[in-house]
């Protein structure tokens, strides 16, 4: 047992150091005044995070990527929560159909994904090349696994044939039983998946620079160009886009906390 607790120990320290120490050494990259010439920093300033933080791009690009990121998580929660529980209760066999989708999803490279949605656009009178909402329905294409899987397996883990049957029998219509019944059991699976494509969105750089590039600048974008001419800069960004999406993570699953409230009884009110 003392040996079994000794390796367990250590292999979580060592995840740890490997997870945690490329983070300090951004952070402390980011305040050196010089950091090249020893193993330790030769200075701390904060000038770096006070010269990105002070410009003009920096809250636009932020809010940017906040756009972004929520319309693509929002849209396809509406999409795909309804369209999965429908199909679990009435074509089980569309499983394999959905299960194809998601790898197609992640087999396809985002530059062929952005210069397919281009060609195939912009020949369509649609006002969507060049504009922020094409931008969040390839980011969808894209995410669509991230938020299918963990609500796929969310309903498999409950009876929701079951609790629709019940809910019915109450006289809840289809749309009542989802949202009243269905939505808060799988709650959990929501927001697994919210976070998911929150995430992937936020730090997205390929299908934005390809699809909108400087007509509708992201964090991303603002960071890749420190990168060309000061890392220590770069360094700064990277850590507040990492601090940010930690504090949007929080506040999304403190929001779900709060909005959500779990079945106990079918009866209204009891």
């Amino acid at each position: 047992m003392k040996m079994a607790a000794f390796w367990r120990t250590l292999v979580i320290t060592l995840f740890l150091a490997f997870m945690i120490l490329p983070v300090l050494a951004t952070l402390g990259f980011s305040i050196a005044t010089r950091w090249d010439r020893s193993i330790l920093p030769e200075g701390l300033t904060l000038e770096w995070w006070q010269v990105v933080v002070e410009r003009r791009a920096f809250l636009l690009t932020l809010r940017n990527s906040f756009i972004i990121s929520l319309a693509t998580a929002a849209s396809l929660t509406l999409l795909v929560t309804p369209s999965t529980y429908w199909a679990h209760l009435h074509v089980p066999g569309s499983k394999v159909v959905f299960e194809i989708m998601s790898v197609f999803a992640f087999g396809v490279p985002g530059v062929v994904l952005a210069l397919s949605l281009i060609r195939f656009y912009s020949n369509i009178p649609i006002p969507l090349i060049n504009t922020p909402n094409i931008l969040v329905a390839a980011s969808m294409v894209l995410c669509f696994p991230f938020m299918y899987r963990p609500v796929a397996n969310a309903l498999e883990s409950i009876d929701a044939r079951v609790l629709s049957e019940a809910a019915q029998s109450l006289g809840a219509n289809w749309w009542t039983t989802l949202i009243r019944v269905i939505v808060p059991n799988i709650m959990p699976g929501i927001l697994g998946g919210c976070l998911l494509v929150f995430s992937t969105v936020f730090s997205e750089f390929t299908l934005t620079n390809l699809l909108v590039g400087s007509r509708f600048k992201t964090f991303p974008l603002y960071l890749v160009e420190f990168t060309r001419f000061d890392g220590r800069q770069a360094s700064a960004l990277a850590l507040i886009s990492f601090v940010v999406a930690w504090i949007a993570s929080l506040l999304i699953i403190w929001i779900a906390g709060k909005s959500g409230k779990p079945t106990e009884n079918l009866v209204g009110g009891r």
